[in-house]
């Protein structure tokens, strides 16, 4: 009689609506797990209407009164802070600390070694670090020190387009979900 096959953790299991890590990467390909439902004309219509204003103040600064307030990660902020508003990442605390830490970060490793591939790979590792280690992940932090690095940018970096943009979009973030009713944002300040 022959030996019976070994289990094979990585073949597709379709019946398991989970699947943990340790069944490896196939595994969680194969099984019967879903995609996010998409959010109500409601919802959408709020957070189109964030972005709207929340870039739009944003961008008619910098444009018309010629303020440093624009940077490319606020687009990404816009799609957590109104999109996804109840994401760790969108909570005021992670916006404007993860912003301000990166910005910090890159800032000073562009002062320190300059734009090199080791000082964009080190900036923008230790913003992670930082954020991680304080709490305050935002991935678009990220970007963020990584701007700064490649940009050249000094210390005002940090307060504009940083800092004033950051709270313009939070701003404007509140306001807007404060409007809509059903209390989502913030889930938490500090």
């Amino acid at each position: 009689m022959p030996a019976p096959l070994p289990k094979n953790d990585y073949a597709p299991q379709l019946a398991v609506d989970h699947v943990t890590p340790r069944q490896g990467l196939l595994a969680r390909i194969w099984t019967a797990s879903k995609c996010p439902a998409r959010p109500s004309t409601s919802d959408m219509f709020w957070c189109i209407l964030g972005s709207l204003l929340g870039l739009g103040i944003v961008s008619f600064l910098a444009f018309h009164y010629q303020l440093p307030l624009l940077v490319a990660p606020f687009g990404a902020t816009a799609a957590l802070i109104y999109g996804t508003c109840t994401s760790p990442f969108a909570q005021p605390r992670n916006v404007l600390g993860g912003h301000v830490i990166s910005a910090f970060v890159g800032v000073l490793v562009y002062q320190l070694m300059g734009t090199t591939w080791l000082s964009v790979t080190l900036g923008v590792s230790l913003a992670i670090l930082l954020m991680l280690f304080t709490r305050t992940m935002h991935p678009p932090g990220g970007a963020t020190a990584l701007t700064a690095i490649l940009n050249g940018q000094g210390f005002m970096f940090i307060l504009e387009p940083v800092l004033l943009g950051t709270v313009v979009l939070l701003g404007v973030a509140l306001l807007v979900h404060r409007c809509r009713g059903g209390g989502c944002y913030p889930t938490y300040w500090f």
